[in-house]
This record gives structure tokens, sequence and C-alpha cells, in this order.
């Protein structure tokens, strides 16, 4: 705790008067270029990563960088996604996944949820990606399943996106781009899925977003 208290004193005697018109700026409202959905993991910073400001991003985080499909019962991600959208009128939606997801592996071998139920309930959002895995990825090793999971759980939480009204409308009316990404923590680099190549490159490459459904849920990959 030592440790955030200090930095809290640095922010406020050394960033915070540098930054003064920003935050002046920033009482008054927000107007965020993207919602940026992530996992909770402590290794993953979007405004690092994206070398952002206070303001920039619209950031919702959870284990395993998930998104539950729309339905009758309205969580924090379907509130924050329609606010995002309906309110704040972000023109870009990113779901970014990270390597050495530990949602992931517990997604791979469900047997390790057996003393954490809530984290069991939450994770069959991920049910879909589990799936997939078992179909078309059984024969890889260990870690390159991981790998392949962490990729394909950001394409069907796409997916999910897609049921949720707030973003259909935007999207029919070419007012929001959707992105899948995975951050390499080891590397930083970032791949993005590329619907015309139908697999992750890296993010250069990468063409404007995955607004258009992909005709395979699963990222097409040479192991």
């Amino acid at each position: 705790m030592k440790k955030l208290i200090d930095g809290i004193h640095r922010f406020q005697s050394g960033v915070f008067g540098a930054k003064k018109e920003l935050f002046e700026r920033l009482s008054k409202g927000q107007e965020p270029d993207a919602l940026f959905i992530t996992c909770s993991d402590s290794r993953v910073s979007p405004t690092l990563l994206t070398q952002t400001v206070p303001g920039d991003l619209f950031i919702l985080r959870n284990a395993g960088n998930l998104v539950p499909p729309y339905g009758p019962i309205h969580g924090a991600e379907a509130a924050a996604i329609e606010y995002a959208i309906d309110v704040l009128a972000v023109r870009d939606l990113i779901i970014c996944g990270h390597t050495h997801c530990g949602a992931m592996k517990a997604v791979l071998d469900p047997s390790s949820l057996d003393k954490l139920p809530a984290t069991k309930g939450w994770l069959t959002y991920a049910e879909a990606t589990r799936r997939v895995m078992t179909t078309h990825y059984r024969d890889l090793s260990n870690d390159d399943q991981l790998e392949v999971c962490i990729e394909e759980n950001v394409l069907v939480q796409i997916e999910h996106l897609r049921t949720h009204p707030s973003v259909l409308a935007a999207l029919a009316s070419s007012r929001l781009r959707l992105h899948a990404w995975v951050y390499e923590i080891e590397s930083g680099h970032v791949m993005a899925f590329d619907e015309h190549a139908g697999q992750y490159v890296p993010i250069a490459e990468a063409g404007r977003g995955v607004a258009e459904r992909p005709d395979r849920l699963t990222a097409t990959r040479q192991i």
C-alpha cells in the first residue's frame, strides 16, 4: 500500500501540475475515442500500451476480457457498452486479449476452478471458446492450445458484442468499427484479426477492423 500512496504523492506534486489544463478540460466532460475491453490482469495497461492520456479511452476490464451476450439481466458490461456507444459515441470498440492469460488457462482446464465457483460461473461466457478449442484444436501442444485459445476467445467475444442492440445499430449505420487484438506481454507486439486475411496479423498490417462478420468464427492459424 505504501507504494501506491507514494505514487499518489508523486502524481499530485509532479504530474498533475504539468497536465493541469488537461485535467481542467476533463472535469467538464469526456469524449473518448474508443471503448477498450481487456482483461483485469495486472500486466496489461491499456493506456501504456496505446500511449494515450486520460480521456482517450473508455475502459472495461474483467477476467478474460469477456462480453456476456445481451439478455434480460443487464450487468456492468452491457451498461458500459451501451453508454460508450449511445452516450459517448465512441467510433471504435476494441477487445484485447493477452498472452499467458490465466482465465484462458482455466477455460482449457475447467477442473482447476472446482474451488472457485464465482470464477467458474463467470467463465461460462467463454463456453463457446472452449468448444471451439475441443472441436478444432485438441491435437495441439498445451502451449499452442493456450495461444490459440486466447486468440479464439477474442473472436467469440466479438460475436457476443453483436448481440447488443447498441452495437448492432451503430454497425448498421457505420458509426462503429470492431477490432480484435491480442497483446504479447513478452514482446510488446500487438496482433490484430484481419477479416480479409482470415487470421491475426501484426497490427500495422491489419485492415480497419472486423466490423464485417468473418466467414468462419475460428481464426486461421499455421502452427
